[in-house]
């Protein structure tokens, strides 16, 4: 079958991007050489820069592409959805080790993009998060509000950007030693301080953004 005359280009910026993906993933985003992901593609650098720019024009395109690869939060099992936003707030932090390992590319480019960039492409990320919010942040505080177990008396965005904000960089701690600021791996490791430390992070959330009825009962 003949192929479109859209389908070449496509496709080789679909190959970039998974390429690229990895060496992001591996190497850093200061470490990752656009002319060894050219090199592995099988063209030239210039092919490269010709379809993303810049080296933050790439980056910014394979940070789109991994953050769609990850579950929002209503991914959640529907056992688990059903039980309310607390409980699907506690599944995912205690899978988190989990969850690394098993999208590992995706999480780690997630993790360089918060992390391993500067100020010149925290920008466009930032907007990007807002504007397209991959892991339906606000569509979850939304179902908090709707279930009664969230505030109502503070803009939905403001809760639903707080709650990126900490629950990521909370994750990025019990997922990433080098990014713990010694709340969970410092020596001696002991498994139950990370099950507090999960528990600890909730009962503060918990007392700010659920309505005081709800932290009465």
């Amino acid at each position: 079958m003949a192929s479109g005359p859209d389908t070449q280009p496509k496709a080789g910026r679909d190959r970039i991007v998974d390429v690229a993906m990895r060496h992001f993933a591996e190497h850093g985003y200061r470490g990752a050489r656009v002319e060894d992901i050219a090199a592995e593609v099988g063209v030239a650098k210039g092919t490269v820069f010709l379809r993303f720019g810049t080296k933050e024009g790439l980056f910014l395109a394979v940070y789109r592409e991994a953050v769609g690869q990850l579950p929002g939060w209503l991914d959640a099992p529907p056992d688990i959805v059903d039980a309310g936003f607390w409980t699907v707030l506690d599944y995912w932090l205690r899978r988190t080790e989990e969850f690394l390992t098993e999208q590992w590319v995706a999480n780690r480019v997630a993790m360089i993009g918060r992390h391993d960039t500067g100020l010149g492409l925290r920008r466009p990320i930032d907007r990007l998060m807002r504007s397209e919010d991959p892991y339906g942040t606000l569509e979850f505080v939304e179902f908090g509000v709707r279930r009664g177990e969230i505030r109502d008396d503070v803009d939905v965005e403001m809760i639903a950007s707080m709650l990126d904000w900490v629950a990521e960089r909370f994750q990025d701690a019990l997922g990433s030693e080098e990014l713990d600021p010694g709340l969970v791996h410092r020596k001696p490791y002991l498994p139950e301080r990370r099950d507090a430390r999960i528990g600890e992070f909730l009962e503060l959330l918990r007392t700010g953004i659920s309505p005081a009825r709800a932290i009465d009962e």
